[in-house]
This record gives C-alpha cells, structure tokens and sequence, in this order.
C-alpha cells in the first residue's frame, strides 16, 4: 500500500499543494486564496464542484471548491463581497502525514495592500485535514494588533452534487433564516428537507444540528463547530446564466452549504483569537 503524501503541483497554471492518505483519500489546495481546490475520499468520485470557466490568473477570485472569506461574507460591510481572503497568496506552514491521514497548513498575514482595504492586524490559519472518507477544514483568527477588531467570515462550500433536484439537505428544519432571494425577509424553515426547486440564497441562524444531504445513491454527512451559521445557496437557471466563469446549466451540478458566522460578528481583541471548523464525511 502506498503511503500518504502531500507534494507541490501546477495546476491550471497555479501553484498547489496535493495530500493523499494510504487508502487513496484526494484533495489539491490552491495557494492562491488557501483553497480547497478539489476532494476525492477514499474509493470515491469528487465532492466538490469546481467550475470549467474558472479563472486561474492569480487575480481573480475562483468559482468553485472552498473559498474562505474574510473578513466579511457576501455584502454585508463596506468592503469588497466576501473580503480579501480568497484574492490574495497564502503560505505553507505545515505538512504532516500519519498512517491514515495528511494534513496542510496555510498561512495569511496582514499586509499593506490588506491595510488599505480593512485597517487591522491579524493572522489566518487554515488548515486541511483529509482522512479515508472526511474533509475537515478550520479557519482560526488571531487578532495581532493593538485595537479590537469585527469580522463575519465563511468556508464557501461548493459541493458537487449530480442532480440539484434530486438531492435533499436534511438537519434545517425549524431553524430561522434571512431569505436573500425574497428580498432579505426572515422566515422559518418547517420542512423535513430542503429541497431547491429554484434560486436559493438562505442564511440559517444559530443552526445545532448537523446536516446530511441526501442523493439517490449518496450521502454526505456536514457538521460545523465554531461557525453558528448554515448558508445555502444555488443561483439556478437565470442567475448562473449571467455568471461568466460558470456554465448555464452548472447549477444543476453544485449546492453550496456554508459554514458560516454572518449574523453577529466576531469581535476580537488584541491577541485573541478564535476558531471555526467545517467537517465533511462521505457516506
């Protein structure tokens, strides 16, 4: 049996990292916005759905995979969508493989062109863990400065997923949420399981439950510590028509289910730090 690896690649002109565990668990991570770029478990198909027309240019933000976005989500500052994090280079920090398992760390500091943007010190961590047939990622923030600083933030998720209609997100049910796709109305979630039938842009609140998404023959089991927040999101037909890096009819190929912190922000002060964790199993 080969043994785990974790090794340097080119991919789509970008520098990557690949891990591989002994039992022939796959994951690549970009450097380029510490991204999770692809995940195979063990004796499986691909996870994650990661867009033909995404732009590899080192500039441009990649449609697909795991964006992490810091420090905020979508609009909900005055900062460019979903922060700086996925725009910018990360760096390698650790590399550790075992028998079963092989773990990254990437690292991202403050810098000027950061500054410019958000006007504080901090340090991410993100590491990946894969294991036989689990993807854990976390997120952890140090505040390095000398002032508090507010941050909201997600893992991005992209999940690839063979038919949308076909698949059923179960665990939501009687949590709150912010329906961004009706005009930001908050409502309830009362069924047993989401089902997208049309454009979906939902942010879950305070969700306890961990979720299971349902395929006719496939599940995936998603649990999030540290981040209190679930959002769910498919730009369906017309939406996805107008993005440029993503095929008209890719809708139907991804759900994204975020772990996220929108609702109340992060506030941290001088040297504290805090932590998010997003785990995926393959059933």
């Amino acid at each position: 049996m080969a043994s785990a690896s974790i090794d340097t690649l080119d991919f789509r002109g970008q520098p990557a990292i690949s891990l591989a565990t002994a039992s022939g668990a796959r994951a690549v991570v970009g450097l380029f916005g510490g991204q999770v770029l692809s995940w195979k478990p063990a004796g499986g198909e691909e996870r994650l759905y990661l867009s033909d027309s995404a732009v590899f240019d080192g500039a441009t933000a990649i449609r697909g995979g795991v964006p992490v976005c810091f420090p905020q989500f979508a609009t909900e500052g005055a900062l460019p969508r979903h922060g700086f994090a996925r725009n910018r280079a990360w760096a390698v920090r650790t590399r550790r493989t075992g028998d079963d398992f092989a773990m990254l760390a990437l690292g991202l500091d403050a810098d000027d062109a950061t500054r410019a943007l958000w006007p504080h010190d901090f340090d991410l961590e993100l590491t990946v863990l894969i294991e036989d047939s689990r993807l854990e990622l976390e997120l952890e923030v140090t505040n390095t400065g000398t002032d508090d600083f507010a941050f909201t933030a997600a893992l991005h998720t992209y999940l690839r997923v063979r038919e949308v209609e076909e698949s059923r997100l179960e665990g939501l049910y009687g949590s709150e949420y912010r329906d961004s796709a009706d005009g930001g109305k908050l409502k309830r979630d009362s069924g047993d399981a989401l089902l997208i039938e049309d454009e979906t842009d939902r942010i879950y609140h305070a969700v306890q439950r961990p979720l299971l998404l349902r395929e006719y023959d496939r599940s995936l089991g998603i649990n999030a510590e540290g981040f209190p927040d679930v959002v769910v999101w498919n730009p369906w037909e017309t939406r996805c028509a107008a993005l440029p890096d993503m095929a008209a009819l890719d809708f139907r190929r991804m759900l994204c289910v975020e772990a996220a912190v929108v609702q109340n922000p992060v506030r941290l002060a001088p040297q504290a730090q805090w932590w998010g964790r997003q785990t995926l199993v393959a059933l």
